[in-house]
């Protein structure tokens, strides 16, 4: 059986818009999160992560064609130090996010999106400590239904 990307199943570019803006907006009613998100983000913060989330994901590759591809996603947060706890409580706010955003509660669906932020998250605090140089061009990740998908 041949299944869509997860980006199609969600729903494409209009999905992850909401996606991105659902869980911006409840980083910002978390009481660790709102300072980064209210006062450390890009004006195109939303749109350039569903950018982001979609390419990973499945969809166009817009964010490496104009924002840096992952290494540019992994220098915006290098070195900017973070709770221990950032990252699941990031996680916390995608998961239900997926609830505000209206995207499909498919139970195979929902676990492969999980496994998704749980490992983005876990990748992004590893980057936080200070100090911390990314490498440039580092290849786009790609996750599927079956998780990361390795590079040919």
């Amino acid at each position: 059986m041949n299944r869509p990307s997860l980006y199609e199943f969600a729903g494409g570019e209009e999905a992850f818009l909401a996606l991105a803006a659902a869980t911006h907006e409840r980083c910002l009613q978390d009481p660790e999160l709102n300072h980064p998100f209210s006062h450390h983000v890009s004006p195109r913060h939303t749109e350039n992560l569903a950018a982001y989330w979609a390419e990973v994901l499945g969809g166009p590759p817009s964010y490496s064609q104009g924002l840096g591809g992952h290494s540019g996603m992994l220098t915006i947060h290098a070195g900017e130090g973070a709770p221990e706890d950032m990252g699941t409580r990031f996680a916390a706010c995608f998961i239900q996010a997926m609830d505000d955003a209206q995207l499909p509660a498919d139970l195979e669906f929902r676990h492969a999106m999980r496994a998704y932020i749980e490992w983005a998250t876990g990748e992004v605090n590893a980057v936080a400590p200070a100090g911390t140089r990314i490498e440039p061009d580092l290849p786009m990740p790609r996750w599927s239904w079956d998780g990361l998908q390795k590079t040919p």
